[in-house]
């Protein structure tokens, strides 16, 4: 078992003052821990934001290209790193080896795209009303931005969050999740490696409910940029109601993939159970729901239950697996706990529908790909976001109840339709209301330069990725320069 160290103001720190450490576990074998981290006291997060701050005061004022230099250097490195990085990304999470190459190929990406747009223009120049004067506005840094990612996709979130906040001259604490801290602290040490300077990133390992008050009440905070559950969002938006510091959360989702009858219907069951089941369901954009009109309902369930019980199940490391497990014992049980409850509201389980405890599988946290049929609007199943491996099944009449059933959800992150007419396609993507629109394609989380989050309580005013982030991590100044007699 390793022992890993944090990063607190440039160096990289062996040991908590209080001397403990939190074990790290990989999901398909509980039994022993495979690393250990620092575990924080409320005074060592006090020191991270005191590092946070004369970080920020040297960051803001280098220059862009500086920046970008060593954003383009921590992506090489990332690259470089990738058989290390993806390996720990799988053995602390669980996804197969596949999937953590690919995040770890995107955190790279999102350095790479935010260090060309470091290089941008950063204002636009307006025309005044007065005369012999010149307006322009430029966009500046808001100071130091607490980052709290999740355990579900435990780099390219945090590389999604940091790239552009850095990128535009801000600093930052960070709070990888405690079950997934590996790929946080690799995405920092090549960002460390890369020549950042010292403070201008932290990086906070601990237990939550024993750092909570030091880590999101310190008076130092201009912005929080959090992704995880509604409750825990919830929770931190009524904290900061009476402070000035913006809010960016990327929330739950229940997302639906509708199935017109004139769809393919091969291609919609491959891409349905893609979308559902990557991940073991753990991912923000999952298809959790799919609505598939009556007259070709049976055809399509068949097809999908067949693409289902053709996964693999195993530990992520296995190259053969194409499902994994669920992340912790905790999430397993939850997602038992969902299938056991729609059972008894009246859900038919076609395929699985229990946990899988089959040989070495006895020590892990492994869930039977589950597909519901016969779910309907009064069901828990169809309303609470489950984040694991289970599709429910909903059959409609028409493309006017497909897309109000889509809709038929508190929360509007991401939403798919098959179909070969273009007039519904685009009907859809006019009528559905979420964030991500995909058609004949998977429910999407698409590239870096794409704006990201979900509307209704999938999420808060302001985006991730493309441009659209700057405008939670920098502020607008309006300067008027008057050149007459």
């Amino acid at each position: 078992m390793r022992s890993l160290e944090t990063l607190l103001g440039g160096e990289w720190v062996a040991a908590a003052s209080t001397g403990e450490w939190i074990d790290v576990h990989d999901p398909a074998d509980v039994r022993a821990p495979i690393a250990r981290i620092p575990a924080l006291a409320p005074k060592d997060v006090t020191r991270a934001y005191d590092h946070a701050e004369r970080g920020f005061a040297v960051w803001k004022r280098t220059g862009p290209f500086e920046r970008a230099r060593v954003f383009t250097a921590a992506a090489a490195l990332i690259r470089d790193r990738l058989g290390e990085i993806a390996a720990d990304v799988t053995a602390e999470n669980g996804k197969t080896l596949a999937e953590a190459r690919g995040e770890t190929l995107k955190a790279a990406d999102f350095l790479d795209y935010y260090a060309g747009l470091a290089r941008q223009g950063y204002g636009t120049l307006l025309h005044d009303a007065r005369p012999d004067t010149r307006t322009h506005t430029q966009r500046e840094p808001i100071g130091v931005i607490l980052v709290i990612s999740p355990w579900n996709d435990p780099l390219i979130t945090p590389a999604r969050k940091l790239a552009p906040l850095l990128a535009t001259g801000n600093a930052a604490v960070f709070k990888p999740a405690t079950e997934t801290p590996l790929s946080g602290l690799h995405l920092a040490r090549a960002l460390h490696d890369a020549g950042l300077p010292a403070g201008v990133l932290n990086v906070v390992t601990g237990r939550t409910a024993e750092i909570e008050e030091a880590l999101l009440d310190d008076p130092r905070i201009v912005g929080i940029t959090f992704t995880g559950s509604n409750d825990v969002g919830n929770r931190i938006r009524r904290r900061l109601a009476d402070r000035n510091v913006r809010f960016q959360g990327e929330l739950g989702g229940k997302n639906a993939s509708v199935v017109l009858r004139d769809a393919d219907l091969p291609f919609a069951a491959r891409t349905v159970a893609a979308a559902s089941f990557g991940q073991a369901g753990q991912r923000c954009t999952a298809t959790s729901r799919v609505i598939v009109e009556q007259e070709v309902r049976e055809e399509f369930t068949r097809l999908l239950v067949a693409e289902v019980e053709a996964l693999t199940i195993g530990r992520g490391s296995d190259p053969a697996t194409t499902l994994c497990p669920v992340s912790s014992p905790r999430q397993r049980d939850s997602v038992l706990a969902h299938l056991e409850r729609a059972r008894e509201q009246g859900a038919e389980v076609l395929t699985g529908g229990g946990a899988d405890t089959e040989g070495e599988r006895a020590h892990g946290c492994f869930v039977r790909p589950t597909v519901l049929d016969g779910v309907t609007p009064e069901m828990d199943i169809w309303r609470e976001e489950v984040f694991g491996p289970v599709l429910a099944v909903r059959a409609v009449d028409g493309f006017a109840q497909a897309v109000e059933a889509a809709n038929d959800s508190v929360y509007g992150l991401a939403a798919a339709v098959f179909t070969r007419d273009l007039g519904a396609a685009y009907r859809f993507a006019d009528e559905v209301e979420c964030g991500q629109v995909a058609v004949n394609a998977t429910t999407p989380g698409w590239d870096v330069h794409l704006p990201f989050g979900g509307f209704r309580d999938s999420g808060t005013g302001y985006k991730e990725q493309g441009e659209e982030v700057l405008r939670f991590s920098t502020r607008v100044k309006t300067v008027a320069v008057h050149f007459g007699a």
